[in-house]
């Protein structure tokens, strides 16, 4: 079976075209090396795969026929990823969260105003302290 039909059919890429691209782009290796979309795969092969900015590693157990259900790719391959790249990936991804949760998209009008409160410049703290006193001496100055 061709490497491009084989990443589609264990389901690691959506499409057969999306697989055969990033062959293209040398992102999928057989052993150290770079591969075409119409190389043979065979049991014991071993394939690298650059996806999402990790390395992914898995081993052909058995070549499907035709595409797989997503139960039974399991008994087709195994991924001997390393652990640290999938805790690089859950790190990136919390990256990613950090200022709003996913799917909570444009900031609301409540949001908004909470902002511009925290903004506002009628709040101005300096007014109470001598720092207030020392910026509107500089006030003063620009003014002549």
């Amino acid at each position: 079976m061709r490497i491009d039909k084989f990443l589609w059919s264990v389901r690691f890429y959506k499409t057969r075209s999306i697989a055969a691209d990033e062959i293209k782009k040398n992102r999928v290796f057989i052993g150290e090396n770079t591969v075409k979309s119409s190389k043979e795969v065979k049991e014991g092969d071993v394939i690298k795969i650059r996806k999402n900015q990790i390395n992914y590693k898995i081993k052909i157990l058995q070549v499907p026929k035709s595409r797989l259900g997503a139960k039974l790719v399991p008994l087709h391959i195994v991924d001997q990823t390393d652990k640290q790249e999938y805790e690089l990936l859950k790190l990136r991804r919390d990256e990613q969260n950090y200022y709003r949760l996913k799917g909570e998209g444009r900031p609301t009008k409540k949001d908004r105003r909470s902002i511009d409160e925290f903004t506002d410049d009628d709040n101005d703290v300096t007014e109470d302290t001598e720092w207030g006193d020392f910026f509107s001496g500089l006030e003063e100055e620009e003014e002549d």
